[in-house]
């Protein structure tokens, strides 16, 4: 800004504006109990998956530890269902290369969590994003390495009534330039 009068400091030559009359009329901004940080009863994610009755025992016996009792396992607590209770995704990734091989999420429905949406998919994994439910699909085509997909479809659930319905969809395509410019060379096919 310029000012007129020469010699000043400019538009400031009236002096700072006032505020004590301002800041007495502001309205005080009122914290309600859901809006802040909420504290989430942690879960044993394991104990979830294997009493769920929607997984199968196959999935169940493969679910081990990668070493000693740390299994390759992921949770996040947060409101995607509108329960008084935070909800719990679960990720289940490898041990090797940490992709995705499912995604689950929990509600609390009687003192016990309810399995109500789940995904068993190749390098899939879910967050909570602002009470959305995102969750991020690798997509291969054919011959690509498992560190190189080509792409990834991000779809966006909301709560709806008593179900996840399909909010968003995106996909997205990667660049083939990895490094200095080259493609990654394809894996071979294993031999028959």
């Amino acid at each position: 800004m310029a000012a007129c009068s020469t010699g000043g400091t400019g538009s400031r030559d009236e002096g700072a504006a006032r505020t004590d009359e301002i800041a007495a009329t502001a309205p005080t901004p009122s914290v309600s109990a859901s809006a802040g940080p909420q504290s989430a009863e942690r879960v044993d994610p394991i104990a979830l998956l294997k009493a769920d009755p929607k997984i199968g025992e196959r999935f169940k016996g493969d679910l081990k530890p990668c070493v000693a009792d740390a299994y390759p396992v992921d949770a996040s607590y947060g409101n995607l269902t509108n329960s008084a209770a935070p909800d719990v995704v679960v990720n289940v990734m490898t041990c090797g290369d940490a992709v995705g091989i499912g995604t689950y999420v929990y509600r609390k429905q009687n003192d016990r969590y309810e399995n109500v949406f789940m995904t068993e998919d190749a390098a899939v994994y879910a967050t909570i994003d602002r009470g959305d439910l995102i969750v991020t699909k690798q997509v291969y085509a054919k011959g690509d390495p498992v560190a190189y997909p080509s792409g990834e479809d991000v779809i966006t659930y909301r709560w709806s009534g008593n179900r996840f319905t399909q909010h968003d969809w995106v996909h997205n395509d990667y660049s083939r330039a990895v490094g200095d410019g080259t493609e990654p060379a394809p894996s071979e096919p294993p031999a028959n």
